[in-house]
């Protein structure tokens, strides 16, 4: 009996030449289905590299600002129990939870949406420049509001039925501004970044500008009626009170209110400074077109490789089948 060169146990041969012979077949398969892997692949990328030459280019303007933080009043902490009774509370120049708060809320864009007059600009899909009115809306989307509109106003007659207007309104300029408007925070640095998402670049550095105006004039304009409104209170408790010493604490807590609004008034960086302005970007924040074609591209092609794996798979379930069959009818 000859000998066995191999001294491997024989269910590791057997095993390893199962693997080999399943590799191999699945090489033939995608020998087999090379027409289709990279037929499909090639046509699935190149409509997705045609179609992303369609897509608008969107610019994004940003701006870097400071918040001068909470600035603790000696005033407030000698005669914060007599504020306290007194029922007023002194503000102060800004936060950074203050002012990322204002950013994302829909009080500051609405402001800065109405001050500037940008429903055109940020529904400009809807707006006619030539003209300088609003497109008349018309299509299926349309049609199906104004039924949606008689249908709830024959359903609900006691009530008064929704307004479904023929032309933007702020609702729908204050949702577009939340999708183009980005807000972040460097914890470590202190500083937030501002930016606008925008096809135009130029549009795109004047609106960060509105943005961080607005934001100032309204941190200041609540710090003033707070301010103005704590040294009315304070003047009111000066009348009822006829002790000295707590007059005097009166008089400053006053002065205090008196200097908060001059600061407010005069001082340029009262809420925040800005580090780095807007400015016009020269280069395009998206679409990555080459980043979206090489996803496309390896995507289609593992796509395409499942695809001839279940066909193939199909295939030898069919053989079976019918071999199976022609089986039963011989027996």
């Amino acid at each position: 009996m000859e000998e066995r060169t191999d001294k491997r146990p024989v269910f590791y041969q057997e095993y390893y030449e199962e693997d080999e012979i399943d590799l191999y077949e699945l090489w033939l398969t995608l020998k087999k289905y090379k027409r289709l892997i990279w037929g499909l692949t090639f046509t699935v990328t190149f409509l997705v590299a045609f179609f992303s030459l369609f897509m608008t280019n969107i610019y994004r303007s940003k701006a870097v600002i400071l918040p001068v933080g909470e600035k603790s009043s000696p005033l407030l902490s000698q005669f914060g129990g007599l504020a306290q009774m007194a029922g007023i509370s002194l503000p102060s120049s800004g936060s950074s939870n203050e002012i990322i708060a204002l950013l994302k809320s829909d009080i500051l864009k609405k402001e800065v949406i109405e001050r500037y007059n940008l429903l055109p600009v940020l529904l400009y899909n809807s707006w006619d420049p030539e003209k300088k009115q609003w497109k008349k809306p018309s299509g299926i989307g349309y049609e199906l509001g104004k039924l949606k509109q008689a249908l709830i106003a024959n359903f609900q007659k006691h009530k008064q039925a929704p307004k479904n207007s023929e032309y933007p309104d702020i609702d729908d300029g204050l949702e577009v501004f939340r999708n183009i408007l980005n807000v972040s925070e460097d914890k470590k640095l202190g500083t937030i970044t501002v930016s606008i998402d925008y096809p135009d670049p130029e549009v795109a550095a004047k609106l960060v500008k509105y943005v961080l105006t607005t934001l100032r004039q309204h941190m200041t304009e609540e710090a003033i009626r707070i301010a103005q409104k704590n040294k009315k209170i304070l003047e009111q408790e000066l009348i009822k009170t006829s002790d000295p010493t707590i007059q005097q604490k009166l008089y400053n807590l006053i002065a205090q209110q008196v200097e908060t609004i001059t600061m407010a008034r005069v001082n340029e960086n009262f809420a925040f400074k800005i580090i780095d302005p807007p400015r016009v970007p020269d280069k395009k924040y998206k679409p990555k077109r080459a980043l979206i074609v090489a996803v496309a591209f390896v995507s289609t092609l593992f796509l395409s490789i499942f695809l001839a794996f279940f066909l193939e798979y199909l295939k030898n379930v069919r053989q079976r089948n019918q071999s199976q069959e022609t089986d039963d009818v011989s027996d």
